[in-house]
């Protein structure tokens, strides 16, 4: 797999909301950057060891820059607090992507729901949906008016867009928007755990599209030690109990790209030649599960005790 990796230099830094930092990044010499569709993320390599994902939430039709939207996490693994503390225009960061695991499907009609900073993938979507010609509405939540970004520019859209802040309306009326949902409608959701665990209760699988910044919780059987083969290189490892499927490849000398190590970004998907996955990720779908044609090999293992990998 094949990732555009470069150096872009922060030309603006300015605040989406209480907490919320935006950043747009270009090219240092002005060239453009990949094409990308809503629901795309790009991998910041912040320093050693400190590697996030961002949500895309510019314009795709402008390829001379790429706005990111960054929470600041107190609670978080420093990815954030770095960008908000020592983060300031002019500087640069490596950035690889775009990747997307969360594109929009055409339909005729869309339910977007998005909770605090899920709304950077949505907003896009929201341009996209508009311009198509399709109908839709945002249903928008947040602990407060001010910690929620891009107000603003959701107001354009009028009567469509529903702001509903905790303090003022408390929970989201989830039952508004979900409890009749016409057929040939696509909904789409981001943001905390317990608001995409809601959704995808009353939800059907082909209808909903989630996208998760945080990993799943999920029951799962004990570990095992299994046998993986690769079989571009034609090396045989064995993955032991508590060792990634990554960490194994990894140790033996395999470059393979990844960013997480959670199962949230998608970028360590491998394609599976033979076996069958246990699949532990917050990113492929049911019908993706059940086929078994990939796996991400930073959280996933295997039902039996071997897998052949296109690696």
């Amino acid at each position: 797999m094949t990732s555009y990796e470069a150096e872009l230099v922060v030309s603006r830094r300015e605040p989406a909301a209480d907490g919320v930092l935006t950043l747009t990044l270009r090219h240092p010499l002005g060239e453009e950057l990949p094409a990308w569709e809503p629901g795309a993320h790009i991998d910041v390599l912040l320093g050693p060891d400190l590697e996030r994902q961002y949500s895309l939430c510019g314009d795709p039709a402008d390829r001379s820059a790429w706005r990111i939207g960054v929470l600041r996490e107190p609670d978080g693994r420093g990815g954030s607090a770095y960008v908000h503390g020592e983060l300031r225009e002019g500087d640069k960061v490596r950035v690889r992507g775009p990747r997307n695991n969360f594109a929009l499907e055409p339909a005729p009609r869309y339910r977007f729901v998005a909770g605090g900073i899920g709304i950077t993938p949505i907003l896009p979507m929201l341009a996209a949906a508009d311009a198509a010609g399709a109908q839709w509405t945002l249903l928008y939540g947040g602990r407060t008016r001010n910690s929620m970004a891009f107000t603003e520019e959701l107001a354009a859209y009028g009567d469509r867009v529903t702001i509903a802040p905790q303090d003022e309306s408390g929970l989201l009326d989830l039952g508004s928007v979900l409890d009749d949902v016409p057929e040939g409608t696509l909904v789409y959701c981001c943001g905390p755990g317990p608001l995409l665990d809601a959704v995808e209760e009353r939800c059907p699988g082909g209808v909903l599209h989630v996208e998760r910044f945080q990993p799943k919780e999920q029951e799962t059987g004990p570990d095992s030690e299994f046998e993986v083969v690769l079989e571009r290189t034609g090396k045989t490892l064995t993955v032991p109990v508590g060792v990634s499927v990554l960490d194994t490849v990894r140790d033996a000398g395999v470059e393979v790209l990844y960013s997480c190590t959670e199962g949230t970004c998608g970028t360590c998907e491998t394609d599976v030649l033979e076996g069958t996955p246990d699949h532990r990720d917050s990113v492929l779908t049911d019908e993706e599960r059940e086929a078994g044609e990939t796996m991400l090999i930073c959280v996933s293992r295997c039902r039996g005790q071997r897998l052949v990998l296109d690696l």
